[in-house]
C-alpha cells in the first residue's frame, strides 16, 4: 500500500482517535496534494458535528430561558444533531475505506 493512501484515510479513521488534531498536522506537514486534499474533506467533516453541538446549546439556553420554553424544539434539534453527527461518523468510516481501497 501506498503511504499516501494510508496516511490520508488515517485522516479520515481519526475520528475514533483524534478528530481534530491528526487532519491539521497531516494538512501542515505533508506536501502531497492527494493527502492535503483528504485531510481539508476530513477536517471538515470533523468540525461538522462541533458546529452541530455549538448550535444546538444555544438553540437550547435560548430556549430554557425564553418566556414560551418549547421543550419539544429542544428535543427535536437534539435529534437532528444526532442523526447528523451519526451520518458524518459513517460518512469518514466509508470515506477511509474508499480511500484506502483506490
Amino acid at each position: 500500500m501506498e503511504t499516501n493512501k494510508i496516511l490520508s484515510s488515517l485522516c479520515y479513521f481519526s475520528v475514533f482517535f483524534a478528530p481534530f488534531l491528526l487532519p491539521i498536522i497531516v494538512y501542515f506537514v505533508s506536501k502531497d496534494a492527494f493527502v492535503k486534499k483528504h485531510a481539508k474533506r476530513s477536517l471538515f467533516s470533523h468540525f461538522l458535528p462541533f458546529i452541530t453541538f455549538v448550535i444546538f446549546f444555544v438553540l437550547s439556553f435560548l430556549s430554557f430561558y425564553s418566556i414560551e420554553s418549547t421543550y419539544g424544539w429542544v428535543i427535536f434539534a437534539f435529534v437532528i444533531v444526532f442523526i447528523i453527527n451519526f451520518v458524518v461518523f459513517i460518512w469518514n468510516i466509508i470515506q477511509g475505506i474508499k480511500v484506502l481501497v483506490h
